[in-house]
Parts: C-alpha cells; structure tokens; sequence
C-alpha cells in the first residue's frame, strides 16, 4: 500500500505527549466511577471487543451518574493540537484519514443520498478524554458518537504486532477504517437507533446479538472504502487485502476468547468471529456498495 501518495487529513487532533489524561474525574473515575471500577472495564472491553464506551456508559447507569463531556482546552493547545503530525505513525493515520475523507464524500451522496460529514481523528498517548468519558490505551481504537470522533493511540499498532501477530501497512489502515465505518454508521442514522435498541434489549444475549451485526457492518463499510479507493487509486494488491483479512480473524471475538480465557462463550460475543469479520468485510471489498452491508437483514450474519 502506497500510502505516502494519499492526501493527509485536516481533521486530525494530536494531543500525544500531553501526558497521562482522561483519569481527572471526580472520584477518581469516569463520570464519578472509582478507579478499580474503570480498570476492570478497560480489561473487559480489552479481552472482549466491546466498546468501552459502552461499558463505561453502562456502569456509569447503573451507578447513577452520567458521563463528563471533554473540556473545551485553551486556545493555545488548540493550536498545537491541530499542527500536521510528522512523524510516520501519526502521518500514516492522517493519510489514511485523508482518503477514507476523499471516499466517503464522494460515494455516500451517490449510494445513498446523505452528504458526508468528516469524523476527528484524535491521536493520543496513554490515555485522554473523550466526549464518552475517559480514553485509555487499553481499550483500543473506539468511535465515540457524542463528541462524532475517533481515539487511537497509535501504540496500538505495536501491540498489534507483539500480540496478534498483525503486521502491515494496510492492516492498520483497516482498523482506522473500521472506526470511520462506525461515524458513517452515524452519519446514516444507523448507530443511534441500534444502540437505543440495545438500550431497551431483553437480555445481554440479544445486547451482544445487536452490537454483533454494528460491528460486522463496520468491518464491511471497511471493505467498501477499500474497493473504491482501489478503483480510484490502485494502491492496493492482494497482499494489502490478506494482511487485513488477517487483521480480522486475529481480532474476531472467538479468537481473542480463546486467547484469554481458554474457550470461547458465542452469546458473549460483541464484534463477531474471526470468520464473520473476514466475510463481511470481503462482502464490502467485493461489491463496493454500502447496500452490501445491510447485517440486520440476514438472518444468519
């Protein structure tokens, strides 16, 4: 993948090297929530893949309060927030941002009649605050729809590598598209409405059952950005496309499971299966239609 070549993003919010944030809450915790309880969350949303987002959001219900918005920083920060990262992880993720910026404005309006509205990439280092509440390395890259960004610590690449063996250019190119396909999902209307259904779920099956099919959409929106972007750039060979097939089967939910705990629990699933992810993001690449990606209308996803 020549990634080099693409346009880097405007939308990008570095705030790497700015310490340790995202734990100043009252209480210690995000929306009033006690460290210990936070840490047990962020290995919860580590070892599962769900979106800690969600998991602080619920906890934070349960115990009666609300999570914090982000405190707008001084004009001063603001300014060196918004300086173009030079170096190379921070450039790969602006470039990556840039293109997914050039497909998704082009494509959306032809698919499906809706004008797209560019995400923020925020690059952070150890932990941050989001509109969602506390970012922390630990919980991976994650879309936050309150605030309409993406958080990365672009640590997460290395343990990409060191843990799951997941290496390439394009695989991390995969995980960012990911994240943007999650925004898209919000752009089209689709993220609130299955998270107020999930909100009124029966069980944690059916919750899990629902973030499942959010999830693999996502990965296939990744698929769709990957084959339109090829056809207008031809900056991809099968050796792009294997890395983040292998992305996917490292990361699917059985996977991870049986990396942590030694089996798997299906109904505890949150993103999917390895298999799951590798056919729905094959399903976006192949067709390059956001109508390919419709995981609520099959009835086995």
């Amino acid at each position: 993948m020549r990634w080099e070549d693409l346009r880097s993003s405007d939308n990008v919010e570095d705030r790497r090297g700015e310490g340790g944030g995202g734990m100043g809450f009252p209480g210690g915790g995000a929306g009033g929530l006690g460290i210990g309880t936070i840490v047990v969350l962020l290995i919860v949303s580590y070892f599962t893949g769900i979106n800690p987002a969600i998991l602080i959001g619920g906890a934070e219900r349960i115990g009666g309060g609300r999570a914090q918005q982000e405190q707008p920083a001084d004009p001063q920060t603001q300014a060196r927030r918004r300086q173009a990262p030079t170096d190379e992880s921070g450039r790969f993720a602006s470039k990556i941002l840039g293109n997914t910026e050039d497909v998704w404005s082009q494509i959306l309006p032809q698919q499906t009649g809706k004008q797209y509205t560019p995400t923020t990439l925020v690059l952070y280092t150890g932990g941050t605050r989001s509109g969602c509440g506390s970012a922390q390395a630990a919980m991976g890259p994650f879309y936050c729809p309150l605030d309409k960004k993406v958080y990365l610590d672009t640590g997460f690449f290395k343990e990409m590598a060191s843990k799951f063996g997941v290496k390439g250019d394009f695989a991390y190119a995969y995980v960012i598209a990911h994240e943007v396909g999650h925004h898209v999902q919000d752009v089209l209307g689709i993220l609130g409405k299955v998270q107020a259904r999930q909100q009124q779920a029966s069980s944690k099956t059916e919750a899990n059952a629902l973030s499942v099919r959010i999830e693999l959409m996502a990965d296939c929106l990744a698929g769709v950005w990957a084959k339109n972007s090829n056809d207008k750039y031809a900056e991809l060979d099968q050796g792009d496309i294997d890395e983040a097939l292998n992305a996917a089967a490292q990361i699917g939910d059985d996977a991870l499971q049986q990396r942590s705990r030694g089996y798997v629990v299906p109904d505890s699933f949150t993103h999917g299966s390895s298999a799951q992810r590798q056919r729905w993001f094959s399903a976006g690449y192949k067709s390059g239609q956001t109508k390919a990606c419709d995981t609520f209308r099959t009835a086995n996803n």
